[in-house]
């Protein structure tokens, strides 16, 4: 099975853009998944690849559980403490991966991964949490789903990204091929195979501004993966978005979805 080479720093210089420019979770989306998961208050839940901690604070918000965040990127974590003390919740932050789901973490109700599970070794993944997750307990794996941009502005930062950040495009492009077998399809080969998914639909309204900072907000178009492409990258982008929608109002329409996992 293809597993991405495991690169601690991929997301470097993308924190500060990460919880602004992504596409959030909404809390109807958080309370439905905690309700059908049985995340009562108290319950310990493992945010994995937390990034800035957006998964983790909100369960925190809203249902009273106990978080754990575990991510390897240090600027991650700090955007996460931050965001944790503006939230006025209390979470436990950890550096490290899924190479690192150790006994010491204790056991756990519900692990929640945000467009993360696609970076680790997933059946070793697995394998770890079943022995973490407690009887009852769950895997969660967030997504967002495209369904339409107008104008299509999604293409333009694609085309920008196979010409300004070719390497990094190459990772995504592995996803993509007939080599790549679906986390649906991973999870049915695991212990956690009893499958269901929830999603809610949004159409966001966005400007050009939003455009360049969710570009860099992920791996493929980070300034780190750039680097001193990254004022040409942003400048073409610009100049295209401009010509697509000249009084720079665009639009998206996402579903926002968890998969949840639980035991067969």
């Amino acid at each position: 099975m293809t597993t991405i080479p495991f690169e601690p720093n991929r997301f470097r210089s993308t924190a500060a853009y990460y919880t602004r420019y992504r596409v959030p979770y909404p809390d109807a989306l958080i309370e439905r998944i905690a309700d059908r998961a049985k995340l009562r208050p108290g319950g310990r839940l493992l945010d994995l690849g937390c990034g800035p901690g957006q998964l983790g604070i909100a369960f925190a918000r809203l249902t009273g559980a106990e978080v754990i965040g575990l991510d390897p990127e240090p600027e991650m974590l700090a955007a996460a403490a931050e965001d944790a003390r503006q939230a006025n919740v209390a979470i436990t932050l950890r550096q490290g991966s899924s190479y690192d789901l150790e006994p010491d973490l204790g056991r756990l109700h519900m692990t929640v991964m945000g467009r993360s599970f696609h970076w680790m070794d997933r059946t070793a993944t697995l394998e770890a949490l079943d022995r973490l997750i407690e009887p009852g307990g769950s895997v969660v794996l967030f997504h967002d789903r495209h369904i339409s941009s107008t104008p299509d502005w999604r293409s333009v930062v694609n085309q920008l990204a196979e010409t300004y950040s070719p390497e990094k495009n190459a990772d995504r492009e592995r996803r993509r091929s007939p080599d790549w077998i679906p986390h649906e399809a991973v999870l049915m080969r695991s212990p956690f195979c009893d499958l269901e998914r929830i999603g809610v639909l949004r159409e966001r309204e966005l400007d050009i501004d939003d455009i360049v900072g969710r570009a860099y907000s992920t791996s493929v178009t980070s300034p780190q993966a750039l680097g001193d492409r990254a004022e040409d990258f942003e400048a073409a982008l610009r100049a295209e978005l401009l010509r697509l929608a000249p009084e720079g109002r665009l639009t998206e329409i996402v579903e926002v979805n968890g998969l949840i996992a639980f035991r067969g």
